[in-house]
């Protein structure tokens, strides 16, 4: 027995060390010897638990399958302990999993067995997060009016707590959703309320996330002097934060603003900086969306070669990443130079490629593309 522990000891020390170090492999290795003892010693509890915690270092390494059988596994072994906050866990993250699937009913079904966990144990903290989770199913699957029920009930739940980084995170999501109902006066005042929380509370990054979000919803409606400068605040912190992947978006977002109000040669600069930086953090997509705008800018200049080099660049990248509607993009600008320089077959064939990703995609300008093809067609033959 005694052996037993002392070798059960050893593996939480080198778990330790290993979650420490960030070494997933040698972690789940761990793991799976800490989860023979517990076998070995009938120890359900144990057992559960290390089966969720094998299941979230696959969740962490991407294997959402190996995740899940994990966690399924754990769930009927801890409710033979009834360990209602444990099992909370194991139940909230097989939601997070199935959310991740895409499989957004399955998520909704495990995050609302969470709710009824939490509200038996009185649990207000992880039902705030639960209510929040339900939220954001009904918003991404559109059901803004059911998104918008759970999001009144998380912010009721994190005043009572003077849960601050809560509430403004809500706030937040209270606004996106009026966002995409067009709401904008709303929109402005839930980030605005998050804005000030945020500042408050000296969240630098999540100040400038909010900023950013402001300047987006200024940016929509056509209020670009407004866009640019809540755009440049969010800029100035981000960079004091370290945050480069946002202050490669934000800086891609001034540069669309001042595309936009002609001023190519201020936008060029803006794109490059975005460029340069999202090479740094290696976000393919990001960088894919950048070289297009170049490309973009560069064709209203008029400088249709240096565009389609561009453009060249941000194919591959928008292919690699799987990004269907932003190779749409690309193609259909692609095709437009090309027919404007005369290389009509080029033309053709990257809008017969367009055309087809509108039909895999249902894409709402299908008929416009169609349209393009028959058009290029016939100047063709």
């Amino acid at each position: 027995i005694f052996r037993t522990f002392d070798h059960f000891y050893y593996l939480i020390a080198q778990l330790l060390r290993y979650d420490a170090l960030g070494e997933k492999e040698n972690a789940l290795n761990c793991h799976e010897k800490a989860l023979l003892l517990y076998r070995k010693t009938r120890d359900h509890y144990g057992e559960s638990v290390t089966l969720n915690n094998i299941g979230t270092t696959y969740q962490n390494l991407g294997e959402l399958e190996k995740a899940l059988d994990c966690y399924e596994k754990a769930l009927p072994l801890i409710r033979q302990v009834v360990d209602h906050d444990m099992e909370a866990t194991i139940l909230n993250n097989i939601g997070v999993v199935y959310q991740s699937l895409g499989e957004m009913e399955k998520a909704s079904i495990y995050y609302e067995d969470v709710l009824v966990l939490c509200r038996q144990s009185r649990i207000p903290g992880r039902e705030a997060t639960t209510l929040s989770n339900i939220g954001v199913i009904y918003s991404v699957t559109g059901e803004k009016q059911k998104a918008l029920d759970y999001y009144e009930q998380t912010l009721l739940l994190y005043l009572q707590l003077g849960n601050r980084t809560g509430e403004a995170t809500t706030l937040q999501n209270i606004g996106a959703v009026y966002n995409a109902l067009g709401e904008t006066q709303r929109t402005l005042d839930y980030y605005k309320q998050s804005l000030s929380l945020r500042h408050l509370m000296r969240d630098r990054d999540g100040e400038a996330m909010t900023l950013n979000n402001i300047g987006s919803v200024y940016w929509g409606i056509g209020e670009s002097e407004k866009a640019l400068d809540y755009f440049k605040q969010a800029l100035l912190l981000f960079r004091q934060v370290g945050n480069r992947s946002w202050e490669t978006t934000t800086l891609n977002n001034i540069g669309t603003v001042y595309d936009k109000l002609e001023e190519k040669e201020t936008a060029l600069c803006y794109y490059e900086e975005a460029l340069a930086l999202s090479r740094y953090v290696r976000d393919p997509n990001k960088e894919a969306t950048i070289l297009n705008n170049i490309a973009e800018a560069y064709r209203s200049l008029g400088a249709k070669d240096k565009a389609l080099g561009y453009y060249g660049q941000a194919l591959p990248l928008s292919c690699q990443v799987g990004d269907k509607f932003g190779e749409r993009v690309i193609r259909y600008n692609m095709a437009m130079v090309f027919a404007n320089l005369g290389q009509l077959a080029e033309a053709q064939e990257q809008l017969e490629l367009v055309v087809q990703i509108d039909e895999a995609v249902n894409h709402p300008n299908l008929e416009s593309s169609q349209r393009a093809l028959e058009q290029v067609r016939v100047r063709l033959h």
